[in-house]
């Protein structure tokens, strides 16, 4: 039988998933107790309620968080972002700056490339919010020029947050291919030969959701 192995944190109330951006509200709308009076006896329900910016958790990014008239989370086909053919680029040991070098011979045609860093060790702690793992823009030109699906990667931010102008971003999600970010459990997969499925909501006009990214193996 297959194994489905989970690659997504969990969000929980206030936590930080990025620097200056809220953590998430989550609360009931309605509890077990007030829905008391609204069934019978014995019978409760809850509903809940999350506050939250788009970017918490594991999320994909579409063109649109780039580009004003790119595909927002709608627009985006299922063949992006489900029951993609993976492969796992391991970059523990590259520091930072992860070189070019590192996708030399590698196939990604047709793939999700994701890329291990084991920066997901940090998750919601004060390292994890620094000195993250990221790639170049001549990584993100080799992939788009490679025919990648998607990109993902464990990390903060798949760019250097201190470059404003967000080359891997800019020329990903230029280029149609999304983005997901703060992944986790790389270090469960293999390099290849497993199916990778990360599907946000399908909402209009935003450009990012959270996802429950997973794996078969």
């Amino acid at each position: 039988m297959p194994q489905l192995i989970d690659l997504s944190h969990t969000v929980e109330d206030g936590m930080i998933t990025y620097p200056g951006l809220p953590g998430p509200i989550i609360c009931d709308f309605l509890s077990r107790e007030a829905s008391k009076k609204h069934y019978a006896e014995g019978t409760t329900f809850q509903i809940g309620r999350i506050d939250m910016v788009a970017n918490t958790g594991t999320y994909v990014d579409s063109p649109f968080h780039r580009f004003e008239n790119g595909a927002d989370l709608s627009d985006l086909p299922l063949d992006r972002l489900a029951n993609l053919e993976a492969i796992v680029v391991d970059a523990r040991d590259c520091g930072r700056h992860i070189p070019v070098s590192l996708f030399d011979r590698i196939d990604v045609r047709g793939r999700a490339v994701l890329v291990r860093t084991g920066w997901d060790r940090n998750w919601r702690t004060a390292a994890y919010m620094q000195g993250h793992p990221f790639l170049s823009r001549e990584i993100a030109q080799r992939l788009t020029e490679g025919g990648a699906r998607l990109v993902g990667i464990d990390s903060l931010n798949i760019d250097d947050t201190d470059d404003g102008t967000r080359p891997v971003h800019t020329t990903l999600l230029g280029a149609g291919i999304p983005i997901a970010e703060h992944l986790c459990g790389l270090d469960a997969l293999p390099e290849e030969g497993f199916r990778f499925h990360a599907v946000p909501v399908k909402v209009r006009g935003f450009g990012t959701f959270p996802v429950r990214a997973y794996a078969v193996v």
